[in-house]
């Protein structure tokens, strides 16, 4: 509980300094006058920068990181896939891909409708790259679901890519979406769709027994009374919520829940009704250090989280796979 402990002081402090750090970096006590009373601020310009720029990018990002926290978590339970997250296994390029497609064939502009079709993509991703491990041989090994994973997701960017070049209104929109940003986007959006994400957790909540049973064998997981179709399609339910949401509010973002989980699993072990909470505290933190780091490593300018995201993820997802295989020799 000391790391699960840990983490969440890293919760808090990720959200105080993404309140307050930015192209105008702002005084802690400055921060909380302006959320507590901005009239009493000297310089306007702080309450602008904090409530009305940094509030919504804190909030978003608290969200997206810990639905893909917790979703990253469900896949690897459900896979018994150390390996396993919705950005390298699609699941996100998916949901993006299908919201391009809606922005640019069917002229969606509306949250419900860019969620419901980013939700789509994520459905019909997730099943695909299952379809396409079984047919090439062991849908349970971790290598061979990553490398479908990232030929898919390669697909898919290829694609999305060219539907966007045939478009310039929405390239021009969605340019920066498509690399994965908190950067302008809209909180009542992030409000309207909360209730899938709450659905997710949910139903995440639902799994955590099952999913512990799972991890000791299909067999003994029957044994135990559960019914194995019940859970990977509950698993499923909960990836699709918790992946497509953070993807239409965010754009795809790969490695969080990778992060996340093994964050977790190193703070409080492998049991599901632990590691479900302290993935997303984990998740959320890592999406706002990485927003933050964007903020200040180009001024005046900034990273797209996205960018930053990957650029830390894949050194441990290097890291991962070799000691995967230094265990097994």
């Amino acid at each position: 509980m000391r790391g699960a402990a840990l983490l969440g002081l890293g919760l808090a402090l990720a959200v105080a300094l993404s309140l307050a750090l930015g192209a105008r970096a702002t005084e802690f006590s400055t921060v909380i006058t302006a959320l507590t009373d901005p009239g009493g601020l000297a310089d306007p310009a702080d309450a602008v920068a904090v409530r009305d720029l940094r509030v919504p990018r804190t909030a978003i990002g608290l969200i997206v990181g810990a639905a893909l926290g917790l979703a990253g978590v469900v896949m690897q339970g459900v896979t018994r896939n150390p390996v396993a997250d919705p950005g390298l296994l699609g699941v996100t390029a998916g949901a993006s891909f299908a919201v391009v497609l809606g922005i640019a064939l069917a002229g969606e502009t509306g949250v419900i409708g860019l969620a419901v079709w980013a939700l789509a993509g994520a459905l019909v991703t997730t099943l695909g790259v299952g379809a396409l491990a079984r047919a090439a041989g062991d849908r349970a090994s971790p290598a061979l679901l990553v490398v479908v994973g990232f030929a898919v997701t390669a697909g898919l960017g290829t694609f999305t890519t060219l539907v966007l070049l045939g478009d310039p209104a929405a390239l021009d929109r969605y340019r920066f979406w498509t690399v994965g940003s908190l950067s302008g986007r809209d909180l009542d959006a992030a409000i309207t769709l909360l209730p899938l994400v709450v659905a997710g957790v949910v139903v995440a909540a639902l799994l955590a027994r099952p999913l512990d049973a799972l991890a000791l064998g299909d067999d003994v997981a029957r044994g135990l009374g559960f019914r194995l179709g019940a859970v990977r399609g509950g698993s499923l339910v909960t990836i699709v919520l918790l992946a497509g949401t953070a993807t239409a509010l965010a754009g795809p973002l790969v490695f969080v829940g990778l992060l996340g989980a093994h964050a977790a699993r190193a703070a409080v072990g492998g049991h599901h009704g632990l590691l479900m909470p302290v993935s997303a505290v984990a998740g959320a933190a890592f999406v706002l250090v990485a927003d933050v780091i964007g903020r200040l490593v180009a001024p005046p300018g900034e990273l797209e989280v996205g960018i930053v995201i990957a650029a830390l993820g894949a050194p441990l997802l290097i890291a991962l796979v070799r000691a995967r295989r230094a265990v097994a020799a």
